[in-house]
Order: C-alpha cells, then structure tokens, then sequence
C-alpha cells in the first residue's frame, strides 16, 4: 500500500483472515533460508501489514522494521506488538531517515502490484538498495502474475473463516476487473454469514483498488537494473519451481 492518504484498507480486518500458524510454519524454512543468509540479522519487512511476519522474524533472533503506507496496519502492528518497531512509510520513500544498513528485506503478500507505474517501481527498488548492505537479501513474493493477466483470471478462492460470534462465519471475497496493460481494480469484500437469519449474508466491507498486475520478466530486468542478482526465482513459499501456471512469483535477489 503505497499512499498514506488514502488507507484503503483501514476497514479490511485482514489479520483475522489468514490462518496465521499455519501460514507461518509452511513459509519458515523459505524465510529463515534467504534471509539467514544476510550479511546482518536487521531486516526490513515491506508492507508489513499487521506485522504478522515481523514478529515471526523477531522470534527467530531478526533485528525487524515492519514498514507499512497504511497508517491502520502500523497500528495494528503496534497495538499486537508494542515492543516491535513500526513505521508508516511509503515503499517510494526509501530509505527512511535513521535507518541502519539492513542485512535483508522480504516484501510479500499483494505489496507491490500497489505501484502502478514502472517509475514507482525503479524508485522502491532503487531505494531499497540504498537500504541495504551488499550482499544482503531481498525476498520478494506476490501472486503470480503472469497466470492471472494471461487467462483473464477474475476471482481469487473465497476465504471462511469462524465468525466472532459463535454459528456464523466470515467470508473474504476478491474480485479483479482487468483495464489492459497489466492495470486492474482489485475488491476485496468482506461478508458475514448467519445462518438462519434475513437476510443470511451481510456485507461489512468493500473497497475498491488500484493494481498493477507485474509479470516475472518485469520485475527481474528493474530489479537488475537497480543492482539486485536473482538468486533463485520459485512458484511458492514452500520452494516448488515457477512456472506459467504457478500460483506465486517468488524472487530472492542479492544486493550487489
């Protein structure tokens, strides 16, 4: 989420959406193998959202800055984790002032299609760079493009997860309208479901927002224009190969 001013966001409960535990065991060994590797245990996690991963990091002995544009994720991340360290900044405003030079850095999650324009994308890897100290690593994921533009795709899997209230449930819903061009308008939307009532579905919340659908291509020839090394390029967080139909696009790139 790149635009402080405008949290998007801010009424998406995203945090009590994904089954956290399990997410976090399956992607561990990926995590601690790139960024272990780092010249440094600082890290930066870009687009921390509710600060999930930084504080995955952080027990695994990572000096962690969670970085976020929306300013009710930090405080999300700030509420759960008062100790940790959390800063709203936008991934086009790198470096950020009084920041040391970071051993890794790992963007995930839907992060980067929020830069829409190739100009905003050089900046954020340009200034990352300057973040980091050579060698360092970069862990970059996001869904896998190339699969979603080339079929037209318009949904992702609805997500249910146990309601607060006991019997019902809450649904996240994702749609994507494709513009030409890589451009989409994502809508995320979540719903509640109690059974027996009327009407039985209740919409809570919906946005609309503008993304940029990156192929892989893309983003390794501005990475390496930026001074990055692709190290290994794989269709998931548990390590599997890409390919055109994988579900991710996962990058670990090197500072040279």
């Amino acid at each position: 989420m790149d635009k402080p001013e405008q949290d998007a966001y801010g009424r998406m409960a995203y945090r009590g959406l994904i089954a956290w535990p399990e997410r976090l065991q399956r992607e561990a060994p990926l995590l601690l193998r790139a960024l272990g590797a780092g010249p440094s245990r600082r890290v930066l996690d870009l687009g921390c959202g509710s600060g999930e991963h930084s504080r995955f990091l952080a027990a695994q002995g990572f000096e962690v800055t969670g970085l976020d544009a929306s300013c009710s994720q930090v405080q999300a991340a700030t509420e759960a984790d008062p100790q940790g360290r959390y800063l709203q900044a936008s991934l086009t405003a790198l470096p950020v002032a009084d920041l040391a030079s970071q051993g890794g850095a790992l963007c995930l999650g839907n992060t980067l299609p929020h830069l829409c324009e190739e100009a905003d994308l050089r900046a954020f890897f340009a200034g990352l760079a300057a973040c980091l100290s050579p060698g360092a690593t970069f862990l970059l994921q996001l869904l896998n493009y190339d699969r979603i533009l080339d079929r037209g795709e318009r949904t992702f899997p609805l997500v249910l997860r146990p309601g607060e209230v006991e019997g019902e449930d809450t649904l996240f819903l994702r749609l994507m309208t494709h513009h030409g061009g890589g451009r989409l308008t994502f809508t995320p939307a979540t719903l509640r479901h109690r059974p027996g009532a009327v009407p039985p579905l209740e919409l809570l919340a919906a946005e609309e927002v503008a993304l940029r659908g990156w192929r892989r291509a893309e983003v390794e020839v501005l990475l390496q224009a930026s001074g990055f090394r692709v190290r290994e390029t794989l269709g998931t967080m548990t390590g599997e190969a890409w390919g055109p139909t994988s579900s991710d696009l996962v990058v670990i790139a090197e500072r040279g």
